[in-house]
């Protein structure tokens, strides 16, 4: 499979073994504190936590994130995590459809409609390569797998440090202006690792672009795990940009000023991350490493296990705020602390 191939399985084994996560940098979802509420008036029962997302209602406001994808190592990963995704109402996110491109004999690692029929599933592709292509192919490797959106990721950070990554971003704004005009599915603006700023948000709504996944610092550091494949000066460099970005809370809190439905990724690990996220004015959030992880040690059984506690952490905290909607999280009291508190008074 060549290059590709070697890259998607290096990124898979370092995501699951590795250190990647950010160093000093948090998601700073941390400086949220939701108000208690002592006379909730509801019931547990009385809980609606679904929500809808590119025309489909998710059950619970949680994707299982992009990851991975053209090895078979990746397939077995894609096909239990859509399988487990179909079960409970979460979406579903592919990693980068490139190697699928590259290797068209790969594509059925992508395949995972037959998994998760009913599913909101997410295709992938960078903008880079978006640029070079016509809407039409890119349309055609979203319908191949069955996808209900596209996310088209941005990650010049990571490209920087990767041995063999693009060093041309230009005509990346114009290439989602013609995405957001011509597609016939959604688009959605993912980044990778870093963040989204108010400028990226804006000139992203600007130019037609409704859905951004905000992929904010403090989770894995994609920067991190191309720092471990890079030698020389690229490894310096790596560690040196290793916790470069804008951190979730504030990529999240951006995205929705700017006018976007926003899915929060990036150190996303409880519902209590849920809970904050939305109350910043994500839609829904989306976990990616710690459910690889959790697979890989104790298979579907620990995932379910780990995806269950994030739920009941969710509801919880829907109670105890007295939101009995998702959507009312939005609207529930709340104290902004700390760096955040200074990361949103940019732009105010």
């Amino acid at each position: 499979m060549g290059d590709i191939g070697q890259r998607k399985a290096d990124h898979l084994t370092i995501c699951a073994t590795e250190d990647v996560g950010f160093r000093g940098r948090t998601t700073l979802l941390e400086c949220v504190e939701l108000v208690h509420d002592s006379l909730p008036e509801l019931a547990m029962d009385d809980l609606d936590p679904s929500v809808t997302l590119c025309g489909k209602t998710l059950r619970v406001p949680l994707i299982i994130a992009a990851m991975t994808g053209g090895t078979s190592e990746a397939a077995e990963v894609n096909h239990k995590l859509a399988a487990i995704a179909e079960k409970r109402g979460c979406g579903f996110g592919l990693g980068s459809q490139r190697a699928m491109q590259k290797v068209p004999e790969s594509a059925w690692t992508y395949d995972v409609r037959k998994h998760a029929p009913k599913t909101l599933v997410l295709g992938n592709v960078g903008v880079v390569q978006a640029r070079e292509q016509s809407t039409a192919t890119l349309d055609k490797l979203a319908r191949d797998i069955g996808a209900d959106a596209l996310c088209v990721h941005m990650n010049p950070a990571m490209e920087l440090i990767q041995p063999e990554g693009d060093r041309d971003f230009r005509g990346c704004v114009e290439t989602f202006a013609r995405l957001a005009r011509e597609l016939s599915l959604p688009v959605i603006a993912k980044e990778t690792g870093s963040g989204i700023s108010i400028r990226t948000a804006s000139r992203l709504r600007e130019v037609g672009v409704r859905y951004i996944d905000v992929s904010g610092a403090g989770g894995t550091s994609w920067v991190g795990v191309e720092t471990l494949r890079a030698e020389g000066t690229a490894r310096e460099v790596g560690e040196r940009f290793w916790d470069w970005g804008v951190p979730t809370a504030a990529s999240v809190a951006y995205s929705r000023r700017a006018g976007h439905q926003v899915i929060a990724t990036g150190g996303i690990r409880t519902g209590l991350d849920v809970a904050r996220s939305i109350a910043l004015g994500a839609t829904a959030a989306g976990i990616a490493r710690p459910l690889l992880q959790a697979l890989r040690e104790g298979g579907e059984a620990a995932a379910e296990s780990y995806l269950d506690r994030v739920e009941r952490e969710l509801l919880t905290v829907m109670l105890l705020t007295g939101s009995r909607r998702v959507e009312d999280l939005e609207r529930a009291p709340r104290v902004i602390l700390g760096q955040l508190k200074d990361w949103l008074a940019l732009g105010a």
